[in-house]
């Protein structure tokens, strides 16, 4: 594969990260690079190389990632180097349907909601909002991955098919 085309690929999602998600740019670019790159597990100098950048930058956008499930940190039996690679069950399994978030957004809501419970229904307003569509997610976010897994489970029976 084309390594500038890799690298302007990388860049896009770059910056479609970084706007859509408030990811540094060195994180926004590391998952483009990821999502692209051969072999698709690579090591800490293999991504600072690629993405010219330090390695410090590319340890820091690691970590920050691994800590939202987006990508994976391991180290072959018998290795001294951990590679890096996207976490597939975060970006499109189980884990990118928890719905922890929501639930803690409800729960923020419901806390001031109950600051506000003598203020006029105008001033709960947003906050009502905040918890109705938390709420609402935490009820439907099982139901979309039930139907994600059975429409995933298609596609790859259709994928072997060809």
């Amino acid at each position: 594969m084309n390594t500038d085309a890799i690298l302007i690929y990388a860049d896009h999602a770059g910056r479609f990260y970084a706007r859509q998600y408030g990811f540094n740019p060195v994180a926004a670019r590391l998952i483009g690079y990821l999502s692209v790159c051969e072999p698709i597990e690579q090591s800490i100098n293999d991504l600072a190389d690629a993405l010219l950048t330090s390695r410090s930058a590319i340890t820091a956008a690691v970590t920050m990632l691994e800590n939202i499930h987006l990508i994976q940190r391991t180290r072959p039996a018998g290795s001294r180097v951990d590679v890096i690679s996207i976490d597939l069950d975060g970006a499109t399994g189980s884990k990118a349907f928890d719905n922890q978030e929501y639930k803690d957004q409800a729960i923020l809501a419901r806390e001031g909601l109950e600051l506000l419970k003598d203020a006029s229904p105008e001033r709960r307003h947003v906050l009502e909002e905040a918890r109705n569509l938390a709420d609402f997610l935490v009820e439907q976010m099982p139901l979309l991955e039930d139907k994600w897994q059975k429409h995933r489970q298609q596609l790859h029976r259709k994928n072997k098919e060809n």
